[in-house]
């Protein structure tokens, strides 16, 4: 059923990045979407339902509009000139910037709030919740191994703030918990030989959409006495699980990190 711009709650509504899709499909209200991102996979039927309409720093603007959105969910400022753009046409869009778990479960309820589905949304956060606090309960009392997180490898760019948080709860210890404090990916550059130097028991890496080549990592220059390499506890995540500060990250992500420091 289609409404005039700005009436509520939203029927068209276009997602410029992954979690705010797998929200709304977590809420049942997938109806509403008429456009996502090209890095949309969760559910995988979202690739077969749904137009694709964007990268993550680029979108087709024309394509957008034709599609008539009553509103646009963004994120982060990466997405600012997206966001400039569609503003100038007069498309209303909310840009979220969620970087904590915090942050994460506050874009579910907003998500839910914005759609006229509050209550669902609060249940959906809630259980949430309370798995993160039982995983961490459960890995209480247990050794900590130290983890170095790669988010990317030209230059090295350590874990933001909800990969540190979930491989606290997790039961590992960030080897660079300073530099998940640090929303922009500039300012978690870390140094080959730092990493030497944190001694990590444990190496997890997710390259934003690409590959990640475990024999790179132990080939570089005198990444042989990290404890990590020298015993084999590399471990890939793919980026759809842990880079998206959503659904996925609390879920599939987590039991990823989960597995990572079990094995070994």
């Amino acid at each position: 059923m289609s409404q005039r711009r700005g009436s509520f709650p939203p029927n068209r509504i276009v997602c410029l990045t992954e979690e705010t899709v797998e929200t709304l499909y977590l809420l049942g209200e997938e109806d509403r979407i008429v456009g996502v991102s090209g890095y949309a996979v969760r559910p995988l039927r979202v690739r077969s339902e749904k137009p694709r309409v964007s990268a993550f720093t680029s979108a087709d603007i024309p394509k957008i509009l034709a599609l008539s959105p009553d509103i646009v969910f963004a994120f982060s400022d990466l997405q600012a000139e997206i966001v400039m753009q569609l503003i100038r046409e007069g498309v209303e869009v909310h840009a979220f910037n969620q970087r904590d778990l915090p942050g994460i479960l506050t874009m579910v309820r907003t998500v839910g709030a914005l759609v006229g589905a509050s209550e669902r949304a609060e249940a959906l956060a809630q259980g949430y919740e309370r798995r993160l606090r039982n995983l961490a309960e459960a890995s209480r009392g247990r050794p900590r191994p130290k983890v170095y997180f790669e988010e990317w490898d030209a230059p090295l760019i350590s874990g933001i703030g909800w990969v540190s948080e979930l491989i606290s709860i997790a039961g590992g210890d960030d080897v660079f918990p300073g530099k998940a404090r640090e929303k922009a990916a500039v300012n978690r550059i870390v140094a080959p030989e730092d990493v030497v130097a944190a001694a990590p028991d444990v190496i997890l890496a997710s390259w934003c959409g690409k590959k990640v080549v475990k024999d790179r990592i132990k080939g570089r220059p005198g990444w042989e006495s990290i404890p990590a390499v020298r015993d084999g506890r590399i471990f890939e995540i793919k980026s759809p699980l842990i880079l998206q500060p959503g659904p996925a990250a609390l879920t599939d992500g987590l039991d990823a990190i989960i597995n990572a420091l079990k094995e070994g």
